[in-house]
């Protein structure tokens, strides 16, 4: 499969969903428009009319299928339920047991359920409940990383677990151009997810000075420093900006609660106070001290260097991951003939 589509979709291109509200209803059209698959990300907090407004926002920008990601650590039954409602094309879901019964609700509906996971036994449990696809997240990833794997060592076993399923493995972690994309695809995916190469893009809602840091900066750090008291125990990846290496070594009983507001930012409508330490990156509309505030990245960030239309990166996964195969495939065939003569 691999460029040649997944899910339904043109390309086996999947642009991760970026929280709070950076892969937004223009992100996502514009992935979709280009023949991938884009990912809202739902509100952080029960709020189905907004969730319904984002997908009508987005289906107002494009004619083509995508999909909404669900934090399922947070409340989001309403939010699911206004999600299947509108019945849109793919449902995301990660941090939180992907349940039986939420795949056959979403089947019901003709909704595709697609987890993102961490670890095998993860893997087995997505198997049992009749999933569509598995995201497979390695420790490179940015943002929250739910598991201690690298992608390269669990990708294999989980497209080893789920020979004979029908279940496409979509690679996630650190991928960020065509040679990411061909060895995902050598590993046994047939996709790929880019979360950091997407908030990189002229269309993501990130903050202009977010973007450019992920530009300028080559180095990320796992990490709990940031958003300690708002969801506990969520370990990310972080870009190392100089705020960051400086209080890198915050000591484990510290957290955002009892610190100063730094800046301001408006999130799906809702007027938001940003703490020292908490774990919203910046937006458009965020004020105050910008470079202060956690900025998520993965590891592939050192190989971003510049901003580009979403559908640029897309076109450039695609026709390169081509060409690299189609170009060892020649050298394997002139080594062969070699070898024969």
């Amino acid at each position: 499969m691999g460029w040649r589509g997944i899910l339904g979709f043109e390309y086996g291109v999947v642009q991760a969903p970026l929280g709070p509200d950076i892969s937004g209803p223009e992100l996502v059209a514009a992935v979709a428009n280009a023949g991938g698959l884009g990912f809202l990300r739902a509100p952080d907090r029960e709020a189905p009319d907004c969730m319904r407004q984002l997908i009508r926002k987005t289906r107002a920008l494009t004619d083509k299928p995508f999909g909404v990601a669900i934090i399922l650590a947070f409340p989001h039954e309403e939010n699911i339920k206004a999600i299947l409602e509108e019945k849109v094309a793919v449902l995301w879901v990660y941090w939180g047991e992907c349940s039986k019964d939420l795949v056959i609700q979403a089947h019901q509906a003709g909704v595709k359920v697609v987890p993102q996971i961490g670890s095998l036994e993860e893997a087995r449990k997505a198997v049992d409940v009749g999933v569509d696809a598995i995201v497979v997240q390695g420790l490179e990833a940015g943002g929250h990383v739910i598991g201690q794997d690298g992608l390269i060592t669990l990708l294999p076993r989980v497209v080893d677990l789920v020979r004979g399923h029908d279940i496409p493995v979509i690679a996630a972690g650190g991928i960020v151009d065509e040679r990411g994309y061909v060895a995902a695809l050598a590993l046994g995916a047939q996709g790929v997810a880019l979360g950091t190469r997407f908030l990189a893009t002229e269309e993501s809602y990130a903050h202009p000075i977010y973007k450019r840091k992920v530009v300028e900066l080559h180095k990320t750090e796992y990490t709990d420093v940031f958003g300690r008291a708002r969801w506990p125990g969520a370990p990310h990846r972080v870009l190392k900006t100089p705020f960051f290496m400086d209080w890198r070594t915050l000591p484990s009983n510290e957290n955002e609660s009892n610190q100063p507001i730094i800046g301001r930012s408006l999130i799906h409508g809702v007027e938001k106070e940003i703490r020292r330490f908490a774990g919203t990156v910046p937006n458009p509309t965020t004020t105050g001290d910008i470079e202060s505030m956690v900025m998520y990245a993965g590891q592939g960030v050192g190989l971003i260097n510049e901003i580009l239309p979403a559908s640029e990166v897309i076109k450039r996964l695609v026709e390169g991951a081509q060409a690299l195969i189609l170009k060892e495939f020649a050298s394997d065939k002139i080594s062969a003939e070699n070898i024969n003569t």
